[in-house]
């Protein structure tokens, strides 16, 4: 089991602290062995619409947390609270990761935890972000940044994005999945895509291919073409192209693709399975096929990939004694 701290003050914006509040305290998803430890951390009670969220620790406590997570911060024309700033900061000297979400990486550069790094947050505020701390390599094109021990986010879907990545970090892809199920959100957006991105898998079930995107994901093993599944969903290849871009935003063979990806990671993840195994079942047939493609979306080799996440231990319990210290 792992902690994670939320670092709160008056003045953050709402939808962010929430969300990471229904991420990382909400129950234990199906299939994990073992949840977060979640507590809120701030210097006192904080505004909270026509309620007031009341911390669990001061500040102080941060240092303790394996993660902190900073939500968006309000008014990015103001500098954010020292005492905020200098808790985040300790806490990462202390060896937490830290992750903001939207604007919250204003705090992180007054912290300094972005100097020398590249960062994102949302693409209204990255030249803000990026005039006022000049040492940070702001990337305003992407949905989150993971810089290890550091990671930032754009705004309101990007920073679900990230927090759910965390949790496929600690947990794995078959229980970050299974949260996104019950969240009723998108699996995985890879941190690399667009902020304007149109989720390739949609949420809503009233539109003409809610039945189709089932029963394609039952068959990536096959060697799907436009052809079937528009003789599936009943209707003309040049229609169903058509409703794969409003529903999808993307192509039929492009959306196939990033599924045959995603599926492709969750093997990965929890299974021994060689390369040319794992190509086979996501419709991919020959190891070097998924290298490439796989190579060219996620930005590592298969074997690469799969070393990271079986190598990924999650961080020792907390004995209570202390801050953690960094391992040099």
């Amino acid at each position: 089991m792992t902690s994670v701290a939320l670092a709160v003050t008056d003045g953050m914006l709402h939808f962010e602290l929430a969300l990471a509040c229904e991420v990382f305290g909400s129950s234990m998803p199906t299939g994990a062995e073992s949840w977060y430890r979640f507590s809120v951390c701030g210097p006192g009670p904080v505004p909270f619409g026509r309620f007031s969220l009341e911390p669990e620790h001061g500040l102080a406590h941060l240092p303790y947390a394996d993660t902190v997570i900073v939500p968006g911060w309000a008014d990015v024309d103001e500098e954010p609270p020292a005492e905020l700033v200098d808790a985040v900061r300790a806490a990462h000297e202390a060896g937490a990761r830290v992750a903001s979400l939207c604007t919250g990486a204003f705090v992180l550069a007054a912290a300094g935890l972005l100097d020398g790094r590249r960062a994102t947050t949302h693409w209204a505020h990255a030249r803000e972000l990026a005039e006022r701390h000049p040492a940070v390599t702001v990337d305003p094109d992407v949905l989150y940044v993971d810089g290890g021990s550091v990671l930032t986010s754009a705004g309101k879907a990007a920073a679900m994005d990230l927090c759910l990545h965390l949790v496929r970090l600690d947990h794995g892809a078959a229980v970050a999945n299974a949260l996104a199920r019950r969240l009723v959100v998108p699996p995985h957006r890879d941190g690399g895509q667009a902020q304007f991105v149109t989720t390739p898998v949609p949420a809503p079930a009233n539109h003409p291919l809610a039945t189709l995107f089932p029963w394609a994901l039952r068959r990536l093993d096959q060697p799907l073409t436009v052809e079937d599944l528009a003789r599936e969903a009943g209707m003309s290849s040049r229609h169903l192209g058509r409703h794969f871009r409003s529903v999808t935003g993307t192509t039929p063979l492009q959306w196939l693709l990033v599924q045959r990806i995603r599926r492709a990671q969750e093997l990965l993840e929890t299974t021994d399975d060689t390369v040319d195994a794992v190509a086979a079942a996501t419709g991919m047939r020959t190891a070097t096929t998924l290298r490439r493609h796989f190579n060219r979306t996620v930005g590592v080799p298969p074997d690469a990939y799969r070393r990271t996440f079986r190598s990924r231990a999650l961080p020792p319990p907390l004995d209570g004694a202390g801050p953690r210290r960094q391992v040099s």
